[in-house]
């Protein structure tokens, strides 16, 4: 018989809530749904496009996702894995994913770092978030 301590279930729990949370980034991402998207966010986040631009807090990442991602030029599917997490502390996680654009005929990977924080309410939020574009070989 296995026995879990309460540190190693909340750690199995919190680490299944970080999944969802990237689960819910691919589906807002795969349906081109800013305000499913948006509601991941913590309200004072900063998030950097694959393109470079800063964008900090949430009025300013509403602005840009409301207007790019409905109109996203890609037509096939993007999925997100999460490859790595890494507690800082037991309400901060650095996440790394594997993000992929697949169309027919073409595929293009990506390699986001998701700093995330638990909230009061047990929720996790996307809180400090850099997109990269990782470039063939």
């Amino acid at each position: 018989m296995i026995y879990m301590t309460t540190e190693s279930t909340t750690r199995a729990a919190d680490i299944e809530a970080i999944n969802d949370l990237v689960a819910t980034v691919e589906h807002a991402q795969q349906n081109k749904d800013p305000e499913e998207f948006l509601g991941l966010f913590h309200p004072d986040a900063i998030w950097t496009t694959a393109h470079g631009k800063v964008l900090i807090g949430l009025d300013a990442i509403s602005e840009f996702t409301r207007k790019v991602l409905p109109a996203a030029s890609w037509d096939g599917k993007v999925t997100y894995e999460v490859a790595h997490v890494l507690f800082i502390r037991p309400d901060v996680a650095a996440v790394k994913v594997r993000q992929r654009y697949l169309t027919p005929g073409e595929e293009s990977e990506g390699a986001p770092l998701y700093v995330v924080s638990k909230q009061a309410d047990g929720r996790w939020l996307l809180t400090a978030c850099q997109n990269t574009g990782v470039v063939a070989e």
